[in-house]
């Protein structure tokens, strides 16, 4: 098990926090409309932690599995500069990852919730699951939320990186005024 100490010493490395999408930035429901469309609801504390976490230098990514312009509307809103979806192996896209920010593997955080990501558990130095996550992730996770997916997991995250980092306080400031 992980210590309270290990996650702070793991979240301060961060330089580079990686995103999952379903049951993580969204609670993991999909809704089709009427034309056969996906529609994702995100949360708009989550979104502000990425804004915020941004400011402070670390870079922030999406890696997702699946194909949604919904997707590339909200990581462009965000400030998300690395966004790549339709990664069934999500090693390839980390790997890119990599070369395109030029950091190793052990300063990159990601949290993701099911199987598909247990390839990057095992390489990041900081993995996070939500509270939802599949039994076998949050085996492997560094930490595991208190915060459901969809709604303040990735806050609290970005949060946790902050402090970790000694830059919430900074982050914050703007709004103290």
């Amino acid at each position: 098990m992980v210590t309270p100490l290990e996650h702070t010493q793991r979240a301060a490395r961060v330089k580079v926090m990686i995103f999952d999408v379903d049951g993580v930035l969204t609670d993991g429901s999909l809704t089709y409309d009427a034309n056969g469309e996906i529609t994702k609801t995100f949360y708009v504390l989550d979104g502000l932690g990425i804004q915020l976490l941004n400011r402070t230098g670390v870079q922030t990514a999406i890696i997702s599995a699946r194909n949604s312009p919904i997707v590339v509307k909200r990581a462009a809103d965000l400030g998300i500069t690395h966004v790549f979806q339709g990664q069934h192996d999500k090693r390839l896209a980390f790997a890119e990852l990599l070369a395109r920010t030029g950091v190793t593997a052990e300063a990159c955080g990601y949290i993701g919730d099911d199987v598909i990501d247990l390839p990057l558990f095992t390489r990041v130095g900081f993995a996070v699951t939500v509270p939802s996550g599949h039994p076998e992730v949050q085996y492997r996770a560094h930490y595991v939320t208190k915060n459901p997916g969809g709604r303040g997991a990735v806050r609290e995250v970005c949060d946790m990186v902050m402090r970790a980092q000694g830059t919430y306080e900074q982050a914050l400031a703007p709004y103290f005024g």
